[in-house]
């Protein structure tokens, strides 16, 4: 029985070894299903990591501002009068009201 000639030889031969092995072969397909197409894939994490970021963000700056809130509200307690002139510019009959800011 005569081999026959297989004209895909030459192009079959110039394939590296590592690509004719099919457990190579899985081993690839598996990890570009993994980091591309998988729901867990490397693209969402790293959009879940940077929504998480954002929120932790979030987080502290509504912190920062309900401590504030929280420091006018004790001051508004204490001295409704002080609250009224200083916001509102209210001030009594014959009276001039002075606001000094400090220059930052």
């Amino acid at each position: 029985m005569a081999i026959l000639n297989n004209p895909l030889k030459p192009i079959f031969d110039l394939i590296p070894a590592p690509f004719k092995n099919k457990y190579f072969l899985v081993l690839i397909f598996f990890s570009m299903w993994m980091i591309f197409f998988d729901k867990h894939g490397l693209y969402d994490n790293w959009g879940l990591s940077q929504k998480v970021s954002q929120m932790e963000a979030d987080r502290d700056f509504y912190i920062e501002q309900i401590e504030k809130v929280k420091e006018d509200r004790r001051d508004l307690q204490l001295n409704i009068e002080k609250y009224a002139r200083e916001h509102y510019f209210m001030k009594k009959d014959n009276e001039d009201v002075f606001i000094f800011e400090e220059a930052e």
